[in-house]
């Protein structure tokens, strides 16, 4: 029984090992990133977004940077695009990502602008997030990794899904300005 004990503990470091340099090889900051890009209407591959911190911060207002680098979050029902009901896209304040769209906007009463679904789940990266002492799904940018807020469960149809974003990590952009 005390072999057995002995096995599995080591079985367990070997496992634990092997994901965590599986992990750090992955997660190599030049690699490149596939997202969807909406004026092409396809998935074009891109380069991560690499910055120094005062690159960051020399780019960023401090709530800005706080929230997208530190992974702070906004006060509810003071964002800028809490109440926003104009028509077009909503994009990464880091780096321009294209993310939501004003057609899946709706209000959830949670203070911060909520979307029922992502522009397309390459622009996104939803990761676990144990931070706070709560068991939560952080939302990433797939391109510069700014945080942008936490997913649930408690959404409308079709997805059931609420994506609670801060304003400040995002970038709105009416339907009519390119024209």
């Amino acid at each position: 029984m005390r072999y057995r004990l002995i096995i599995l503990v080591a079985l367990a470091s070997v496992v634990a090992c092997s994901a965590q340099v599986q992990q750090e090889s992955s997660s190599d900051d030049s690699a490149a990133v596939r997202i969807y890009d909406s004026k092409k209407n396809e998935v074009v591959t891109v380069q991560k977004i690499q910055k120094t911190d005062a690159e960051w911060k020399a780019e960023l207002s401090p709530e800005q940077y706080n929230i997208l680098r530190n992974k702070g979050t906004e006060r509810a029902f003071t964002g800028e695009y809490y109440h926003n009901t104009e028509t077009g896209t909503y994009n990464c304040a880091g780096c321009g990502t294209e993310l939501y769209t004003s057609d899946t906007k709706y209000d959830s009463g949670s203070g911060w602008p909520s979307f029922y679904d992502v522009i397309n789940e390459k622009n996104v990266k939803v990761t676990d997030d144990g931070s706070l002492g709560m068991a939560r799904l952080e939302l990433t940018c797939a391109r510069c990794g700014s945080h942008l807020g936490h997913v649930f469960d408690d959404g409308p149809n079709p997805t059931g899904l609420r994506y609670c974003v801060n304003s400040a990590s995002l970038d709105f952009k009416p339907k009519d300005a390119d024209k």
